[in-house]
Order: structure tokens, then sequence, then C-alpha cells
């Protein structure tokens, strides 16, 4: 019998344990079906955690307000994203990683980081980068974010909107990780990375270039200024706090025994400042499937534990689901409840029991979208497996 209650005991020390990680415990997560733009389900719509990984899913909405974006023609919309954090993040001890385009972190709310660049380059040639927050700042909503050609909404820049950026006199909050597993605070920090001192604005070792010349580039002007340019900023060893990943090895309220951590930095009108979130490469190694394009659907292929908030409750539940709509003449979208399990597989058949197609793979909080648009009029079945559980939907097809 001690033997027992000492299992159960060190079973929910466990369990608290990981409940308490800030990799785990810092995300934005929709207890109440909340919807943001759109009627799109906003913030992290589930947090599920391994002994060494973070899945979030998330539709890339934030709870907040967001839009208009003069000048540009984009519209948010849901990503179905489902990114994977270590929980033990590593220095890259080799070559460090550049820090690519498209999505390199996220937020606590769901929503994307981007790089500093806005994807052009002066004349195509890929030498002089074009600084978003330059060449893009103005399509920026209150919030300084907008949305990409594909719909996902992101920020390169303070996410003023998800944390209070004003607050000079408190320890910023975890407000995200970047995709090699290390938090991103707001923009200020304790002046001493051994966690004591005032607090203090963390400030950007990039300098920005004094020149009026560049070199197969354009000249410094009234119109191409000094900063329009990613290269028009160089990383100058001390020049601010932060090293050239835009971080440092310090003591934070949720690291209080240190960790490397990213900044967000701005200046004394909090107006952002190069290179706003991460440097020209990460810190750490970075999990594959989060970066490149398509990127951020990965598959959950191993056991997890759903975070709930105090408690963790075990994967182990019934599928719920919802699929509309039904009947169907082309498409037809299910959504599993955040209650169901991960690994859920689905097979459409028609009316014979021929199978038509298959799905793997599929996750809680996520919409998946099912297929019927050359099928014939008539009955269908959708076949549901996770574990020893079944369950089947019949689909009426209408032409």
């Amino acid at each position: 019998m001690i033997k027992q209650i000492t299992t159960i005991v060190l079973l929910a020390a466990t369990m608290q344990a990981q409940a308490q990680d800030p990799g785990i415990s810092s995300w934005i997560r929709n207890t109440t079906g909340a919807t943001g733009y759109s009627g799109i389900p906003s913030n992290v719509q589930a947090v599920q955690y391994s002994a060494q990984y973070v899945y979030v899913s998330c539709t890339c909405i934030p709870g907040y307000s967001i839009g208009p974006w003069a000048g540009n023609p984009n519209i948010p919309a849901n990503q179905n994203f489902v990114f994977k954090i270590t929980r033990t993040p590593t220095r890259q001890t080799g070559a460090p990683t550049l820090v690519g385009l498209g999505h390199v972190g996220v937020w606590s709310n769901g929503v994307t980081i981007f790089n500093p660049k806005d994807a052009a380059s002066y004349n195509n040639a890929g030498v002089w980068h074009q600084n978003a927050y330059f060449f893009e700042g103005s399509s920026f909503d209150n919030c300084l974010g907008h949305p990409a050609p594909n719909g996902e909404y992101h920020h390169h820049v303070n996410p003023k909107c998800l944390y209070n950026d004003a607050d000079s006199t408190h320890h910023s909050p975890i407000i995200g990780y970047a995709f090699d597993g290390f938090p991103v605070y707001g923009a200020y920090a304790h002046a001493n990375v051994d966690g004591t001192g005032s607090i203090r604005r963390m400030t950007s070792s990039y300098a920005l270039t004094t020149t009026t010349t560049r070199l197969n580039g354009p000249a410094v002007n009234a119109i191409f200024p000094a900063g329009a340019y990613c290269e028009d900023y160089t990383y100058t060893n001390g020049y601010g706090n932060l090293d050239e990943h835009n971080g440092r090895f310090c003591i934070t309220p949720e690291y209080p025994s240190g960790i490397y951590a990213y900044f967000v930095t701005i200046d004394a009108n909090r107006n952002p400042v190069y290179p706003f979130v991460l440097g020209d490469t990460y810190y750490g190694q970075i999990t594959p499937g989060n970066t490149g394009p398509g990127s951020g659907h990965n598959t959950i292929s191993e056991p997890t534990t759903t975070y709930t908030g105090s408690t963790a409750v075990g994967t182990l539940s019934k599928m719920a689901f919802s699929l509309v709509p039904n009947p169907v003449t082309s498409f037809a979208t299910i959504y599993f409840d955040p209650s169901s399990p991960n690994n859920i597989s689905a097979t459409l058949v028609n009316a014979h029991g021929q199978v038509l197609k298959t799905y793997q793979y599929m996750q809680p909080s996520i919409s998946y979208t099912i297929d019927c648009s050359e099928l014939p009029t008539g009955i269908y079945y959708l076949h549901l497996k996770a574990g020893d559980e079944t369950m089947h939907q019949k689909i009426l097809v209408l032409r």
C-alpha cells in the first residue's frame, strides 16, 4: 500500500510539474469558443504535450480586433496550424541556422511571428532585402499585424495588442516561442542577467549604417533612407544589451534557473526597433516541420496529454465531432472537439463498402475538409477510428 501511495504521489507531482512548464502554460487558450476576425475561432485551440514536445493547435487569428490593412488586399483565414515546440531547447553548436521567410515562431495567442524581411529585395537580386516595417508598415493595423497572401495573419514587429508594452516597471511576460523552443518576451526585463537590478527596456545591438551608398543597391536618399533595407543594420557587439540573435541568457520570472530568451525591441516611444523579434539567426536548434513552404501542419504521432489549465487530462476520451454541411454538394468540414483523442483515422466508403479516401493523424481542435466534389449522388459512410474506438457517420451527397 505504501508503494502504491508513493507511486500516485510521484505521478501527481510529475503531472503538476509538467503543467507548470512555461512552454505548456504560457499559451492563451480559447476555452469558451470565442471567435475573432470573420467569426473564426480565436487564439490557441489546444495545447498537448509529451515528455519532449508541446503541440500548439491554432487558427492564427487573435482574440482582439484586427484590420483594416491599407493597400493590402489579403484577407485573414483559418490556418489550422499545429506547431511542434521542443520542451528541451538546445543551443546550436555548429553554424547557426538562418531565420528564413515565413513564420519563425508563434506568439502566445497562436498568431505567427515573421522575420524582419518582406520577401522582396532591390531589383530582386537577393542582396538588399526590404525591411518589412519600412516597406509594409503602412499596411499594418493598429495591432501592427497584417495578413499574408495565403491569409496568414502575422506580426513582423512588436505585437502591441498582445501585452502591455507601456508597462516599463515590470518584467514583460512570455509572449511567444521561437521554433528553436526558446521563449520570446516583451520589451522589458531586469537590467542584470542574474535577475537583479531595475527593469529596463531591452535594446538591439544592430546599429544603423551611416554610409550614403549601397554597393549594387539604391543610394541612401529620401526615397530609400537608411533603414529601408535590412542590410543597413550591422550587428555590433555591445551596442545594445542583446546579442546577434536579439536575445540573451538570463533569469526570468518563469525560468528562475535561467534560460536563453529573445526580446521584442522597441524605442522609448514604443516604436519597433530592428530586428524587432529575432536576429539573422536562431540561437538554438529548430524543430523540423515548422518552417518552410506549407509548414506548420505537424501530425501528432506519439501519446500526449492535453493541458487544461491547472490540471492535465489524458487524451483517452471518446470522439466528439461535427460534420457540416450534410447533405453535401462538394466539400464537407469535420471538426473534432478538444476532448477527442489524438491521431484519428478516417475512411470514406461508398454504399458497397469500397474505400474511396483515407485520412490519417487527424487531431482534435482542427477542421479537416472531406472532398466529395467528384462523387455521384448517393449515400456514403465515413468510418472513424482512434485506438479501439470506432464511430460511423452517414453522408448524403447531392448533385
